[in-house]
């Protein structure tokens, strides 16, 4: 496996925010792993808003190009669908982009921030497709050269609950 596969990979062994307080509910987890999980998520954050500091254009065309993704997505789907999305794709256990999706069913959090278009790990939705209850999600995600980000495509459909779930992956 190469160098821009294996990373998203080993990024994901984290278990997301919203994994670790499951787990730590649980009994899993004891409080002080759950604080050094969660400062390596924390650490990860200040990384990338040093890097957005150092290099404030890259940050401002990344955040356009994310808003502006977004914004065709939601105008098309819905921001609520869109987050739902998102939030099914988070529970996705061997999915590297889940560890950004985890808050997507948080209001305050603006759609765009889910997105990571030309940022290593890239994540993009390619396409979203409704049919008869179940909804299909295409992704790509991983390296930003062209032709080495990995596609995956989800089946998504309403659980016992009402709640959007991946039945499938195709």
């Amino acid at each position: 496996m190469s160098d821009e596969n294996s990373e998203p990979m080993m990024v994901r062994m984290i278990p997301t925010p919203a994994q670790i307080f499951a787990k730590l509910e649980r009994g899993e987890i004891e409080r002080e792993e759950m604080q050094a999980l969660m400062a390596l998520h924390a650490r990860e954050l200040i990384a990338e808003m040093e890097e957005d500091y150092l290099n404030p254009a890259a940050a401002l065309v990344e955040q356009l190009l994310a808003r502006r993704q977004s914004s065709k997505l939601a105008r098309k789907h819905g921001g609520r669908l869109l987050r739902e999305v998102f939030h099914a794709l988070s529970e996705v256990e061997d999915f590297p982009p889940a560890k950004y999706l985890w808050n997507a069913l948080h209001p305050d959090v603006p759609l765009h921030c889910f997105l990571r278009i030309k940022r290593v790990p890239v994540f993009r939705v390619l396409s979203i497709e409704w049919d008869a209850g179940s909804v299909k999600v295409e992704t790509r995600y991983g390296a930003a050269e062209k032709g080495k980000a990995l596609q995956r495509s989800f089946v998504l459909t309403r659980g016992r609950w009402g709640v959007l779930e991946v039945v499938k992956e195709e």
